[in-house]
């Protein structure tokens, strides 16, 4: 049980094992869930070059602004996806997008290769029916996404190039991996977050 102000939130960190590299919750195959399943942070497997690092900054900040936030630590998260015969590629398990499903929300912090950055969300979105907000290094808009087939809230891609379930709903570009976070980006990433949550609750997603 974590105290936020004067905002009380339970955050449940012991669903599986760590296995990898990491500490505390940037674990591999790892979700800390809180009680109520506002806002899902997805980031991708610790290792060698895939550092979870700002994730706990960026749910430490959301929560201090009474954001309730889940964390998940994808088993698979490292790699390159559309790869499958390759060894330690990209992937999503379904119990982890039945894991990103129940929340309202997904915020999703991904590298600085921006094919890498579109692929990976769109094998997370591809099956998990959740607006995203997109945390990553690189320097993307959402015309990238709309190409890779991916839905977003501005650029639709072509009908029959669709290729995700999930919707891309905003943009916190700028964030580097493996450092810490700065406090502009933390408050943009707030303020996305509210902004989309109130579009949510009012039913104004889709």
């Amino acid at each position: 049980m974590d105290l936020f102000d004067r905002e009380t939130q339970v955050v449940d960190c012991r669903h599986g094992m760590g296995l990898g590299r990491g500490g505390g919750l940037a674990q591999r195959g790892t979700l800390s869930e809180t009680g109520r399943p506002d806002v899902i942070a997805v980031a991708m497997s610790p290792g060698r070059r895939h550092i979870t690092k700002p994730i706990c900054e960026l749910t430490y900040g959301m929560r201090r602004e009474d954001i309730q936030v889940s964390v998940l630590v994808l088993n698979s998260g490292s790699g390159i996806p559309d790869t499958p015969m390759r060894s330690g590629s990209f992937g999503i398990t379904p119990e982890e997008v039945a894991q990103i499903s129940r929340h309202k929300l997904a915020v999703i912090h991904t590298g600085n290769i921006r094919d890498h950055v579109v692929k990976k969300v769109r094998e997370i979105l591809k099956e998990a029916d959740t607006p995203a907000i997109i945390v990553c290094q690189a320097n993307i808009d959402f015309e990238d996404f709309a190409k890779g087939g991916i839905k977003t809230k501005i650029v639709k891609p072509k009908s029959n190039e669709i290729q995700t379930k999930g919707k891309v709903m905003d943009i916190v570009s700028g964030v580097t991996r493996g450092e810490s976070c700065s406090r502009d980006k933390l408050n943009e990433l707030v303020k996305a977050v509210k902004t989309t949550m109130r579009s949510i609750d009012n039913k104004g997603v889709l």
